[in-house]
């Protein structure tokens, strides 16, 4: 692992030119990158990862002028969220350009891209001089992290540099959104709400259809840690818990009633703070060794929306 500073990203740039893995900050979430059009490299992905093949990966890109090198036609909704929110936390899913292989897409016809905010990131694509392929840097299906130190401990041995680029601003993935056509389609939640895409795109955001496109991070059990998550409700938390033993752990907003684990992470803030808390302290729920996380709900609109769509995949086991 090695601080971010301009030596340690041109060493990652060279690890990935050569068909390496790289683990690199953005501000959602720490990336495991490779290079995007090359299909060797990014089924190097799914090996470290032990990702499923049929989940795509998203395309990393610093700034709209790399698009033709991995979308076909880039629409005019596409340019209008571009324009309002890259970069930034939004990827968009377009029409795939020849030169994308099957490996990134899971064989669609369809590609997932973004424009990172994070310096880091911006400046590895820039030395690179070409996209970069990178979904959440941990095993499958756990936790995504959101310190070095957290893909260090999923990841450490199966790639060839980590890049430290301090704690992740966002703390959730960015939100996915379908622009190939007139109307958005959201594919998942994230910190940019429905409400801010329908806002800059113009026009009311439209369900999935039958042949919506598969988004990467949405087609299996996700973000689990290794003790069992159980959601509670706000009043659940105030109320008088049931004994709930040593091995009990919990994540909560509101002040927390008689008997409530000792053991526990309150963030009282805002549904933000929330958010940028939330696998961060799954993951230390595990590492203190816990059997069972209690997690308190929020309200499911805004980022509350991704902050559950997260907790739900989490508990789904």
């Amino acid at each position: 692992m090695r601080r971010a500073d301009a030596p340690a990203i041109a060493q990652a740039a060279e690890v990935l030119r050569r068909g390496g893995l790289v683990v690199f900050p953005t501000e959602t979430v720490y990336g495991l990158g490779a290079r995007a059009l090359s299909a060797a490299a990014a089924r190097r992905i799914y090996r470290a990862k032990g990702r499923p093949s049929d989940n795509p990966l998203i395309v990393h890109v610093d700034g709209p002028e790399m698009l033709p090198l991995v979308a076909r036609r880039v629409t005019p909704l596409a340019r209008r969220l571009m324009a309002a929110f890259w970069p930034g936390p939004l990827t968009l899913v377009l029409k795939r350009a020849p030169g994308v292989p099957d490996a990134v897409t899971a064989g669609k016809s369809t590609v997932a891209v973004r424009c990172p905010a994070h310096p880091v990131a911006r400046a590895l694509i820039a030395e690179l001089g070409e996209p970069i392929a990178a979904p959440s840097a941990n095993l499958s299906g756990r936790p995504s992290p959101t310190a070095a130190a957290h893909a260090a401990r999923d990841l450490g041995g199966r790639v060839s540099l980590i890049l430290d680029g301090g704690p992740c601003r966002e703390g959730l993935e960015s939100t996915i959104v379908d622009a190939r056509g007139r109307r958005p389609v959201l594919l998942r939640p994230g910190t940019i709400t429905p409400a801010q895409v329908a806002r800059a795109a113009g026009v009311p955001i439209a369900r999935p259809g039958r042949g919506a496109p598969a988004a990467p991070g949405t087609r299996h059990r996700h973000y689990a840690p290794s003790c069992r998550v159980e959601l509670v409700s706000p009043a659940s938390v105030r109320g008088k818990w049931p004994a709930t033993g040593k091995d009990s752990w919990l994540l909560h907003r509101s002040r927390a009633g008689s008997n409530a684990p000792a053991r526990r992470r309150r963030v009282p803030g805002p549904i933000a703070d929330y958010a940028r808390a939330l696998f961060s302290a799954l993951r230390e729920a595990e590492a203190a060794g816990a059997a069972t996380l209690f997690v308190e709900t929020v309200a499911d609109r805004g980022v509350g929306r991704a902050v559950m769509d997260r907790l739900r995949r989490a508990a789904a086991g």
